[in-house]
């Protein structure tokens, strides 16, 4: 059985690199194969070898390791497969053969396709017993409020969101994807009001969201004079009473102004759905549907999808009841001014979390409770390995009270199970037409500024078959990549200008350098049978060389990112990748070349494809082909 049965077997051509190196040097150096495989680690860059080996990380004191690695490296045996190590300090460095690397890379990326850089095992509850199933996450991402604005920080939740399910997929782990809606309080009271007042039946079926943000802004306006009239009535009302002046009259007329009140008859709605109302249910029910299909229809350009949406809703108020007594049992929350708190600042280990608020003074309950109880039933009902919320780091100290709390409250192993994957801040996100309401808006002014790019090159534009779907689509990549291309804790400043050029490492860049793959796959003209029998000791020159060592590490790109959690890894290994493509065009020609180069240059190019694919994939976006 020869190395490239054994490499397509395997997720990961390189281990099977990893497998050999640790084999020949365990006699060597005297140490376990399993410790030296597991502390080979990829490099950075390929003038440092294509795995390297820290030799104090084999419990080598320092002063000695220095000297074992140019022992290790000299008594090294001749490999088929590796080159002789290079010795770098304390570090060896181990270079992968060429013409070895290429036939055991490019067949393993033709033949699992989409599959390459996929590790099903990683996800598994048990590598040694596959039986046990696989591991599985509740992520918690995107959860926009309705009938308000889907702001920036709802934008970075979705696209963060929706990577890391597609990379725990990729790995293998069972992944639940939640919409945790803004879709409950007293605003539906006030909506419903709105919608009795102001509403209109054909605009709600068209474009929901919109009306029910534009009613209830009206709404809003309506009932912020009434509230300040009452405001001045009350002020009044003391000053007479402080005077011991007759206050009858100023009663009955605040009495009569908050019984017609917007605000009343909204509290009154309000109470009528937490009653169990069935005609209030009703229409609350409408609006949140109409809402959420037409969220679906906005999420699926952004190549997200969702198995649960949830929201505050969903969360009983026996549940909600039940934590509050809990707290109040375990002697963790404690009355203070009529409300109910927990107070973390007793404890020197929680006092950075301060007082967290549990019910407020007339009896309604919080955020806090809600998500306690949301917590307790997320575990009850998917039975979760990890339960992760992508929410922007302005929630780090409300999550960090929920996580600590569940743990105080005697279930240190939800608390563990918490993951809070944060974000910083976009600034200078607006339409054209000034602020910005909705996703649709943005993605919408994105997709124009990309066609007016796109036309700046008549002779290529000419060539698209359909450019406004295509502009859409490239507009939708730039706003994912400007958001993907830094750490997530850092804000950035959303850029028309920048994300929709197709110089530097943008969104466009990247589909530009698709579709050039795709337009080289069109005229080389071969099939999937010609490039299967491609003699790929042909790929001699060191651009094809460096390219098929950086395509091998797509997997370990993909290991290091669950580590990561950034979209920024697979970013920057996509742009280093299509970089080195861009410099290789000029020298592994495929058109006008002899038959079989050809093959095996068109063999090496539909793998880069294959890869840039994978990796846009993952990331959320849809790769063009022209």
């Amino acid at each position: 059985m020869g190395h490239s049965a054994t490499a397509i077997e395997a997720s990961n051509p390189v281990d099977i690199y990893r497998s050999h190196i640790s084999e020949l040097l365990a006699p060597v150096a005297g140490k376990p194969v399993k410790d030296i495989y597991d502390r080979l680690s990829w490099t950075q860059t390929f003038d440092k070898g294509d795995l390297g080996l820290a030799v104090p990380s084999l419990r080598v004191p320092p002063k000695e390791a220095s000297a074992k690695a140019s022992e290790w490296s000299e008594k090294f045996p001749n490999s088929d497969l590796v080159e002789k190590p290079v010795v770098a300090g304390t570090f060896i460095q181990f270079f992968f053969k060429p013409q070895s690397l290429t036939k055991l890379i490019v067949p393993s990326i033709l033949q699992k396709k989409t599959l390459y850089g996929t590790n099903p095992r990683l996800g598994l509850r048990d590598e040694s017993d596959p039986k046990k199933g696989k591991k599985r996450m509740v992520i918690d991402f995107s959860s926009p409020n309705i009938a308000k604005p889907f702001h920036a920080g709802h934008l970075r939740s979705t696209i963060i969101g929706g990577f890391l399910a597609n990379l725990y997929e990729a790995a293998g782990w069972d992944v639940v994807r939640l919409n945790y809606l803004g879709d409950w309080g007293r605003q539906f009271g006030l909506l419903a009001h709105a919608f009795e007042m102001l509403g209109s039946e054909e605009k709600l079926e068209k474009d929901p969201i919109s009306h029910l943000f534009d009613i209830y802004v009206e709404i809003n306006n309506i009932s912020r004079p009434e509230e300040e009239e009452i405001k001045q009535k009350k002020e009044a009302l003391a000053q007479a009473s402080t005077a011991g002046e007759d206050i009858t009259e100023l009663e009955q007329q605040i009495q009569i102004l908050e019984s017609k009140s917007v605000n009343e008859k909204a509290r009154q709605y309000f109470k009528r759905m937490e009653e169990g109302d069935e005609a209030a249910l009703a229409t609350w029910r409408r609006f949140r549907d109409l809402s959420i299909e037409r969220y679906k229809r906005t999420y699926s350009r952004l190549n997200i999808h969702y198995d649960v949406y949830g929201g505050e809703s969903t969360v009983e108020l026996e549940r909600m009841d039940r934590a509050v007594k809990q707290l109040q049992e375990s002697g963790l929350s404690e009355e203070s001014q009529g409300a109910v708190i927990v107070d973390l600042t007793k404890n020197p280990k929680t006092k950075k979390l301060g007082k967290a608020l549990v019910r407020k003074r007339d009896g309604s309950s919080l955020y806090l409770t809600r998500d306690i109880g949301e917590a307790y039933k997320r575990v009850e009902v998917y039975q979760p390995d990890k339960l992760v919320y992508v929410v922007a780091s302005q929630q780090e100290l409300h999550l960090a009270q929920l996580f600590k709390i569940l743990e105080l409250m005697g279930h240190p192993e939800i608390a563990e199970k918490c993951q809070h994957i944060s974000f910083g801040m976009v600034h200078g996100m607006s339409t054209r037409k000034g602020t910005v309401k909705f996703l649709d808006d943005i993605l919408r002014d994105v997709g124009e500024k990309m066609h007016e790019v796109m036309q700046k090159n008549q002779i290529k534009y000419e060539q698209v078959e359909n450019p406004e779907q295509t502009a859409d689509t490239l507009g939708i990549t730039a706003v994912m990549v400007q958001d993907m291309s830094g750490k997530r804790i850092n804000g950035y400043d959303f850029s028309l200008e920048r994300m929709t050029s197709f110089e530097g490492d943008t969104g466009p860049y990247l589909q530009y350098a698709h579709a050039r793959l795709c337009s080289i796959t069109r005229k080389a003209g071969l099939s999937a049978e010609d490039l299967q029998s491609a003699d790929l000791s042909l790929l001699s020159e060191s651009h094809a060389i460096n390219l098929a060592r950086a395509l091998s590490s797509w997997p370990d790109v993909v290991q290091n990112t669950l580590k990561t959690q950034e979209p920024v890894t697979v970013l920057s290994y996509l742009f280093k990748m299509t970089h080195m493509l861009s410099s290789s065009y000029d020298i592994l020609k495929v058109v006008g070349s002899e038959p079989e180069i050809k093959k095996a240059r068109m063999a090496l190019y539909e793998a880069a494809r294959q890869v840039l694919n994978n990796g846009m994939k993952m990331l959320g976006l849809n790769p063009v082909e022209r």
